[in-house]
């Protein structure tokens, strides 16, 4: 069956140490993207930063601040709030794969400088149905993904914030061959924001944000190799510009570095016989596998075979705007950008966003420039609460 196919390949897709064949030659003009396990980590989960351009290291704080950066949190105004995120997944061939994803703070101390946050992600391969030769359905499975994260964030001084996440992964492919793997990771964030005022005498804010996400072990399927998980380098920066007392725009940009070493691909040289390819290859391999994870953020900046060139290629980018009408309506637009030779992920994105006292309803909807892209045309949602919004209603 056509659905079976496709998540097939999905479910291989998780496994990542196997998708690519090692006898080509590489050089920067070639496809060699970095491959890591558990890629679900790195689907922008709520519809707000998604809406544009997948941004938002440095973009104002929100309850969903815990993937982008968790830092952001102490210099939430509301006390507490949750968020419910739902993005669905190669929704123009299948309808039942899909993103879940919960967050939610909260803020104590002394002025309310520290908060605590958490979030749940859950990706669903959906339904595969395994078929014997005579393809007759013998067995179902469900694989999925998820993690589970608790963080701390304090402000340092009046305009800079920090934070730190711990996170527990774990991948169930549910296959013959793979067993469940798990892994534990961290995150380190930054956030710093100051007033500044323009030359209409309105007063905007400019801000700079960073977050070291998924610092942590590798993860296992059961076969023999271990993988690095995804960890990502996002930094940002952006500008809020008030128009008048109910209007401002806001400009963003961020930039992503996968800080895992990129997979050997050697290129068999002159005079060099078969086995003693195939030998120098498992060498090759054997090196990268046991490349610990912390010895792989160091690698991943200046091991990419096509140099620094290629190294360069490894960056991928996005830039996105926010237009804000008296923190009620907002309207969005970005643009994401990744090397053709690295995943070759192109797209435009455009988003709303509308707040009630007690609740926020925002939506997105990607454009993808490149041939493939899992999200085209899809709507993500996000609906989210704060307490603040709940007070305002009692009070009435």
């Amino acid at each position: 069956m056509k659905k079976n196919w496709i998540l097939s390949i999905a479910l291989v897709s998780c496994m990542a140490s196997n998708a690519f064949a090692q006898d080509e030659e590489t050089t920067s003009d070639q496809l060699n993207p970095v491959l890591t396990g558990v890629p679900s980590l790195t689907i922008a989960p709520d519809a707000r930063g998604g809406g544009m351009g997948d941004i938002g290291a440095a973009t104002s704080p929100d309850v969903n601040s815990q993937y982008w950066n968790p830092a952001k949190y102490a210099f939430m105004k509301s006390k507490s709030g949750a968020s419910l995120s739902f993005t669905p997944w190669l929704r123009k061939l299948v309808n039942d794969i899909n993103l879940s994803y919960v967050s939610g703070y909260y803020k104590f101390g002394q002025g309310d400088m520290q908060a605590i946050s958490g979030s749940l992600r859950y990706f669903s391969l959906g339904q595969i149905d395994m078929t014997d030769e005579g393809g007759n359905t013998t067995y179902s499975i469900s694989p999925y993904e998820m993690a589970i994260d608790l963080g701390y964030s304090r402000k340092l001084s009046d305009y800079f914030s920090g934070s730190v996440v711990m996170r527990l992964i774990y991948s169930d492919m549910q296959a013959d061959d793979y067993g469940a793997g798990s892994a534990f990771a961290a995150d380190i964030a930054g956030f710093y924001t100051r007033p500044v005022t323009f030359a209409n005498g309105m007063e905007g804010d400019w801000s700079l944000g960073f977050n070291a996400s998924n610092i942590g072990t590798k993860i296992s399927y059961g076969d023999g190799t271990t993988n690095f998980i995804p960890t990502n380098l996002r930094i940002g920066g952006g500008v809020t510009y008030p128009f008048d007392q109910y209007n401002s725009l806001a400009f963003h940009a961020d930039i992503n570095k996968l800080m895992v070493p990129t997979r050997p691909q050697p290129v068999q040289m002159d005079g060099e016989s078969n086995d003693d390819f195939e030998l120098r290859k498992e060498e090759l391999l054997s090196e990268y596998n046991n490349i610990s994870p912390i010895s792989g953020i160091f690698k991943s900046f200046n091991d990419a075979p096509g140099g620094s060139k290629e190294e360069l290629q490894e960056v991928s980018w996005s830039v996105g705007a926010e237009y804000n009408y008296n923190n009620q309506f907002f309207a969005r637009g970005g643009y994401f950008y990744e090397h053709p030779m690295k995943g070759n992920r192109k797209y435009y994105s455009v988003g709303a966003g509308f707040k009630m006292n007690l609740f926020r309803l925002d939506v997105s909807y990607l454009i993808s420039t490149a041939q493939s892209n899992p999200l085209d045309q899809t709507l993500r949602f996000s609906l989210s609460f704060d307490t603040e919004g709940l007070k305002a209603l009692r009070a009435r």
